[in-house]
Parts: C-alpha cells; sequence; structure tokens
C-alpha cells in the first residue's frame, strides 16, 4: 500500500468490524431474502429481494441484515457483487453466501467503499478457492488489509464519493440510451431505404415517377440452401482446408458484411458442399432466423443458411440484404414454434417486396452506406466514452483512498486514536472462542392457542429496553427460548428482533441451550 497520510492507520477489516447475526426463520414468519442474485452488480444495489415463508426458505437463509451493513459476496469475487443494505432492509435476511460486514465504530460508506476498490477485488480473486464453486472464505474478508481515516476524513471522502458516483451513474446511464438509439436510426435509415422515401428527392430531381415493381428474390437472382451432404458433420476429414466454411453464427455476428470465419474446408469437405462467389448475400434460416450478411470472399456453408447471388442487371446485393432486414421479423413468424426455429427455402421464395431500378439501388446504396459510416463513427465514440466511464469509478476509489480526494483536516482525531477505542470497547466485550460461529438462534414454533399474544415490540415498555431481560430474571434468571417466548406475550417476528437487539446490547446472554440475565 502507497505512503498514507499522516493521520491515517492501517487495518483489516477484522479490526473494524464485527460479525451478523444467524437465525433460522420460523414457519410462520413473512421476511425479504437476499441472495446473491437479488445484488445490481452495476450499481451495487439490493435490487430483487425475494419475498418468502419461513417454510419455504432455503437452508441459506440465515444472516440477519441491518441498514449499513456492507454484503460481500463470497462466491465469484471478481464480480464483485456487493452492496450497502439501507435501512428499509433492517432486520431481513440473507443468504450465507455473503459476508455480512458490520461497522465497528467507523463510517460504513468507508468500508462500502473499500470493498468496492479494485485493490481488494484483486486481491480476493487470488484468495479463491474451487474450480466449479470459486468462492472465499470470510476470513479471507476480514483479513483484507485497508487504510483508516479519521472518522470525520472518513464521513467528508465518502460524501464526496456520493455525490461524485452518482454524477459517474447518471452518465453511464445517459450513455447507455445511445446504443438503443443508434440502433433504431439504423433501422429507420433501412426502412426509408427500402420503402423509397430516402430517395424520394432524387427520382424528382431525375424526372422518375414510376412505382417500383414487386418481385421475388428468384425474380433478381439465383436463390438456394449451402450443402453440407456428409455424414457424420463432425468427421475430421472435412475440415482443416483452404476453403472458408461459413455457419449461422459468422452470419449473426458478422453485421453487414462476412470479413472473417472460424472454420475451414478440406478438399474431401468442399466436394460435399459448394463453394459461394463473393458478394453472396447469407440468410439463416435455422436457430437465428433471417440473419443477413455479404461474403467478402467465396466460401461454403451449410443448408442452416442460403445464399442470394444477385443478378447484376437487376439487383446489388446490399439492396437484397436490407430488404430481407427490414421484413426480418415477418420471416421469423413463419418458423414452427419447435425446439431449434427454422424456417425452409420456400418461405423465402415466396417473400415479395418492392425493387427499384438498378441505378435508384445505387444511389440508395450510397446514402445509406454514408449514413451508416456516420452512425459507425458516432458509436465507436460512444464506445470510447462508455470505456472512460467505466475507468472512473476505479480510479476516484483509488484516489479516495490515498488520501487525495479531500484536503486532510489537522484538527481531526487522529485514526490510531479512533481504532485504540474500538480495540478497547472489543476488549471489554466477552470473546467467544476461536473457531467457533456465530450462535444461529432457533425461535420455537408455538401454537397459535397456547401463546397469548398481546404485546408488540413497538409498545413502551419494550422498545428499546430491556424487556425480555426483566422477564428472564422473573424467571430466576435463566430459561429456555420457549418458556421466555411465552411469557414475553409477543409475535413471532417481533419476540425474536427483540431478543437480538437485547443479546447483542449485552442485557441477555444466549449459550444456544438456554437464556440468562446479564
Amino acid at each position: 500500500m502507497s505512503e498514507l497520510p499522516a493521520s491515517w492507520v492501517e487495518i483489516t477489516l477484522d479490526d473494524v468490524t464485527m460479525d451478523s447475526t444467524q437465525r433460522v426463520p420460523a414457519a410462520d414468519e413473512q421476511f425479504q431474502y437476499i441472495d446473491i442474485a437479488s445484488i445490481d452488480r452495476l450499481t451495487k444495489r439490493i435490487i430483487s429481494p425475494q419475498f418468502l415463508w419461513g417454510r419455504d426458505a432455503p437452508s441459506r437463509a440465515r444472516k440477519e441484515i441491518r441498514g449499513g451493513d456492507v454484503l460481500v459476496s463470497m462466491t465469484r469475487p471478481n464480480l464483485n457483487a456487493v452492496a450497502l443494505v439501507p435501512p428499509e432492509f433492517d432486520w431481513q435476511i440473507a443468504s450465507t453466501g455473503f459476508d455480512v460486514l458490520r461497522s465497528r465504530g467507523v463510517e460504513p460508506r468507508w468500508l462500502f467503499y473499500i470493498v468496492r476498490t479494485q485493490s481488494f477485488i484483486d486481491r480476493m480473486s487470488e484468495q479463491v478457492q474451487g474450480a466449479l464453486y470459486p468462492a472465499v472464505r470470510s476470513k479471507d474478508v476480514r483479513a483484507y488489509v485497508a487504510p483508516l481515516a479519521p472518522l470525520s476524513e472518513q464521513k467528508r471522502i465518502t460524501d464526496k464519493l456520493d455525490a461524485v458516483l452518482a454524477r459517474v451513474d447518471a452518465c453511464r446511464e445517459r450513455l447507455d440510451r445511445v446504443s438503443a438509439i443508434l440502433k433504431r436510426f439504423r433501422q429507420t435509415v433501412l426502412a426509408a431505404a427500402t420503402s423509397g422515401k430516402l430517395t424520394e428527392e432524387w427520382r424528382t430531381k431525375q424526372g422518375k415517377s414510376e412505382e417500383w415493381p414487386t418481385v421475388h428474390l428468384t425474380d433478381v437472382g439465383e436463390i438456394g440452401r449451402g450443402k453440407s451432404k456428409h455424414r457424420p458433420r463432425n468427421d475430421l476429414r472435412l475440415y482443416g482446408g483452404p476453403y472458408p466454411f461459413i455457419q449461422t453464427g459468422d452470419v449473426a455476428q458478422a453485421g453487414e458484411r462476412i470479413t472473417t470465419h472460424t472454420q475451414t474446408y478440406s478438399e474431401f469437405g468442399l466436394a460435399q458442399s459448394k463453394l459461394w462467389p463473393a458478394g453472396t448475400v447469407c440468410i439463416t434460416i435455422a436457430a437465428n432466423i433471417a440473419d443477413t450478411a455479404i461474403l467478402e470472399y467465396p466460401a461454403c456453408f451449410p443448408d442452416s443458411v442460403v445464399g442470394f447471388v444477385a443478378d447484376p442487371m437487376k439487383s446489388l446485393p446490399e439492396f437484397i440484404k436490407w430488404s430481407i432486414d427490414v421484413i426480418s421479423e415477418r420471416l421469423e413468424a413463419f418458423a414452427p414454434a419447435t425446439a431449434q426455429k427454422n424456417i425452409n427455402l420456400a418461405v423465402l421464395n415466396d417473400v415479395e417486396f418492392r425493387c427499384p431500378p438498378l441505378d435508384e439501388q445505387l444511389e440508395i446504396v450510397h446514402r445509406v452506406e454514408a449514413l451508416f459510416a456516420y452512425a459507425d463513427r458516432l458509436e465507436a465514440r460512444y464506445t470510447a466514452a462508455r470505456a472512460q466511464v467505466e475507468r472512473l469509478t476505479p480510479a476516484l476509489l483509488a484516489k479516495a483512498f490515498r488520501g487525495e480526494l479531500v484536503p486532510q483536516d489537522p484538527n481531526d482525531e487522529p485514526a490510531s486514536v479512533l481504532l485504540e477505542r474500538i480495540r478497547a470497547a472489543q476488549a471489554e466485550q466477552p470473546t467467544a472462542k476461536r473457531g467457533r460461529k456465530p450462535p444461529v438462534t432457533r425461535v420455537p414454533h408455538v401454537p397459535r392457542e397456547k401463546a397469548a399474544m398481546t404485546k408488540s415490540r413497538h409498545d413502551d415498555d419494550v422498545q428499546h429496553k430491556p424487556y425480555l431481560a426483566g422477564l428472564l430474571r422473573e424467571a430466576g434468571g435463566i430459561t429456555s427460548v420457549e418458556d421466555l417466548f411465552r411469557r414475553a406475550e409477543l409475535p413471532v417476528t417481533d419476540f425474536y428482533k427483540q431478543l437480538a437487539w437485547e443479546v447483542e446490547n449485552g442485557h441477555i446472554r444466549d449459550d444456544e441451550t438456554r437464556l440468562e440475565a446479564a
């Protein structure tokens, strides 16, 4: 770690965090369950919790969370599924796939931003164990070495990060709209090109007034399916030669023109196929329906791709391609609802479209390519801007934890004093035996007719008071969870929330088999 400001210190996350409470939800309790899929990895927010009854809860639903806790996914840490728990998720339950960092005397947002840094992500990725289910352990997370600023400076830095990163997020959201806008722009251009609107003014200047005739593909060129007769298709003798072999995925990913390929045919492969000329319009009819691209060089393709070779006196490959592009959704509708969609050659043969004279097709191609080139330049600028935005957050976090984001205040209490105070407070609390997990509180399921639920956790004599500890003393100071539940006259959910609060605040001791008033 680079040199820190004089008032800062280095700590491990374990120095400034405590363990969260674990419990088994009661069968008749409804709660919000947060698992790793509930975290939006881009915005670092909880976006889709599940509402569950305890009886339906998965075995991983055990970690009780509070507002201000920091959730750190221990599975695939390179994806950085982390979130700061907002107050509305107080007392809800998270998966044991998270390490729940509960602040001990430091600003919770300081912890949240630490676990978002590239340094943390890289360190956790180095600690991963397991190939099929790569994960780190809680002790790996807690052992991470991080900087600690004075408490007042922590708040200034996190306030600044909140403001700046909100602007970064807003910028990202605006940029994300660009891709959809460019897609709609290209679709609009093609619709205008193939309907005659794009060259309406040109026709007027040329003194042309005739309507475009309606044609079939066979009227303006030749159409046929690709060939791949040999079986099995994975026979190694077919491949590895000099002849490009284009597949449906190559067409789908090509955009306008096919300039690369991933497979080749040998002489043996060519003998059972067909070599189509450069300029052929490739049209997929299986898996991806009506994806199109134009061959830049001679190539073979299987029968899941149809080839169209334009008659140079009647049509241009580009115009034919775009005419198919604008009706691709209609073509896909002809595919039967099977496991793998497909259409046959007859469907393409039946397609009707309007086709202008060749000189107007040339003008259309010229105009469309000019507009598409403009869109391509905008898309390149968007891609560069998006990459810059993605670099902003890691750079800002790195700057913040070097102490360069806001000025230091010499009047701030040094972080070393804060750390001593945290350690002193921790030393005053009873320590659990090393290696033991925090106890999992099991709330008994008590039949409703046997439990008089006349009170609420919001009653004045319950909320933020050692209500259950008082009942324990009335029972002799020691009793079971079941007995205390009956005495409390609280609903199940209120009971274990109150119990957890009193255990955490030292009013009750829980040794997993009985409860004792402190």
